[in-house]
């Protein structure tokens, strides 16, 4: 892999360019206690909680760890789901949606805890996540959120338009209104933060190895992973592939569906933005935050794309995206305008129809777990699945928290693109 693109043309991302990625080893042992397929968020979260726990953890990745999702993010941490609080309880109700906040804030403390304990150095810091208003429809809506989710214990404020002077640091356009503040949201360098996890599950004792995984089959009381390397045999294995979920898990095809996101960086600049930013000037929402060297990382606009770029399975660009992202900035801040393009690259998230990822027992293999379908919002769920999962894996029950991710809920149905 060059820096900027991989063979099959995948271009590489800015977190990619910017750290030593981890490629595994090569060598693929005959078993394992628990093997954990995919290196990615949820795969390095699982493998690093088993490995912590004394389990012997093989996890087996095709390419590199965070080459995927997670390496092509906007490197935020921040709490929530992956639509709004009300729109959340609207949809499942107040229980559910209440206990999915609360894996979420549980996995801000957990990153927060990790990543001082085992010295992951990747630009952790917490300024906080805003979320701009647009018109005064979305503002009153915006009030209707932080209301809500204060009452539920998780404090949000309402920020009116004078007051975002002491968030953004450029001129606002007219249309912009003001916004929701949370002040628990954080910023990282997201394949740093990745990488340094991985190394910490192999201090721990995981081992982790380079080979794709084909296919499962029952063998006994285990399971036997086939790989282009040979087999390996497991007492449990966790499936976290998310966008590539069905591949191994056919029950999960069209339930738990591959998304592109497109993301571009620009060069470094002024001081312009402090918090986790995001907005929806496009239905599908945009995104960005401004890294310590002054380079500003931001995606979105799938709405630009056919279908919203649903079921796509390639990690390429488009120019009707692309170009509508690079239009976002200079349209809400004028004196942005000039901003100058570095870097361009696509990855591919997972959603579900109700917006809720999936974490349980695979259906019809007994001693596989799954987990994917975080609709571009795995990163503050990630530590607490990651660490459920690996309690369930261990005393061969599904954690009653896990409940609102179960693949039985009525409300995930096959998702299907935008009309």
């Amino acid at each position: 892999m060059s820096e900027h693109t991989a063979p099959n043309g995948e271009p590489a991302s800015y977190w990619h360019a910017t750290s030593e990625p981890i490629v595994p080893e090569a060598s693929l042992p005959t078993g394992a206690d628990v093997v954990v397929i995919g290196g990615g968020l949820l795969g390095c979260w699982t493998a690093y909680w088993l490995a912590r726990a004394g389990v012997a953890v093989v996890l087996l990745e095709k390419r590199m760890i965070g080459w995927g999702a997670t390496g092509r993010n906007g490197g935020f941490l921040v709490g929530g789901t992956a639509s709004g609080y009300t729109e959340l309880v609207d949809r499942i109700g107040v229980e559910a949606a209440l206990g999915l906040e609360t894996i979420a804030a549980d996995g801000l403390a957990l990153a927060t805890s990790v990543v001082a304990e085992e010295d992951i150095d990747c630009d952790f810091r917490t300024p906080g996540t805003l979320s701009l208003a647009l018109t005064d429809e979305a503002m009153v809506a915006a009030q209707r959120n932080a209301t809500r989710l204060t009452e539920a214990g998780f404090p949000s404020e309402l920020v009116d338009r004078g007051g975002l002077g002491e968030l953004i640091h450029t001129a606002l356009g007219p249309e912009i209104r003001g916004g929701m503040y949370k002040r628990d949201g954080n910023l990282v360098h997201s394949e740093r933060y990745l990488c340094g996890l991985a190394r910490a599950a192999q201090r721990h004792g995981a081992r982790l190895v380079r080979v794709e995984v084909t296919g499962l089959a029952s063998a006994g009381n285990r399971t036997r992973i086939l790989t282009t390397s040979g087999a390996i045999e497991a007492d449990q294995v966790v499936v976290a592939l998310n966008a590539w979920t069905d591949t191994l898990i056919p029950a999960l095809a069209g339930l738990v569906v591959p998304v592109r996101g497109q993301i571009l960086a620009y060069e470094p600049s002024e001081r312009a933005f402090t918090t986790a930013t995001g907005t929806d000037v496009t239905p599908t929402g945009e995104y960005w935050q401004q890294v310590p060297d002054g380079s500003i990382v931001i995606g979105g606009c799938r709405a630009d794309a056919p279908q919203g770029d649903v079921g796509v399975r390639e990690m390429v660009l488009t120019p009707d995206v692309t170009g509508a992202i690079e239009r976002i900035l200079p349209r809400l801040f004028p004196n942005l305008a000039n901003l100058r393009v570095a870097r361009r690259w696509a990855g591919l998230m997972a959603f579900t129809a109700d917006y809720v990822p999936v974490a349980d027992a695979a259906p019809d293999l007994p001693g596989v777990w799954v987990t994917g379908g975080f609709c571009g919002h795995g990163m503050p769920f990630g530590p607490r699945v990651g660490q459920l999962l690996a309690e369930a894996v261990t005393s061969g029950e599904k954690p009653a928290v896990l409940d609102p991710m179960r693949i039985d809920r009525p409300t995930l149905t096959p998702l299907t693109a935008p009309g």
